[in-house]
């Protein structure tokens, strides 16, 4: 039972940063939804998540093992924590994007004429 508590104060610790970001969450989709389409802001919402929460996964785990190398084992806890919880959202936003070509072929993420190889790029 005292796991189950240190695990449940951990995560208090990490309420605030996931307020921050449902909240950039809810801003990003009420805003392009209005301005655009339902559809565009899902799109454009699992885009910018998903580069939030790679930069964040390897921030995190960059500070988790500069605490564990300097030997401050709280730190590296914590830190190790928000490691572990970005890393959980990113795979929810990649089941997200997964979820979302599913259900919407035709928003294929295509690449784009710079991304193309250049014998390619004659082609079309």
């Amino acid at each position: 039972m005292p796991a189950l508590v240190g695990i449940g104060a951990r995560l208090y610790r990490l309420l605030p940063l996931l307020i921050v970001l449902a909240v950039v969450a809810a801003i990003i989709y009420a805003f392009v939804s209005w301005k655009y389409t339902d559809t565009r802001a899902k799109e454009l919402l699992i885009k910018i998540f998903l580069g939030i929460n790679s930069v964040l996964s390897a921030l995190f785990v960059l500070a988790t093992l500069y605490a564990w190398a300097e030997g401050n084992m709280f730190v590296a806890e914590f830190f190790l924590t928000c490691a572990i919880m970005m890393i959980v959202l990113l795979a929810i936003n990649v089941y997200c994007r997964q979820r979302f070509l599913h259900n919407h072929p035709n928003y294929k993420w295509k690449k784009t004429f710079d991304a193309l190889p250049i014998n390619k790029r004659n082609k079309q």
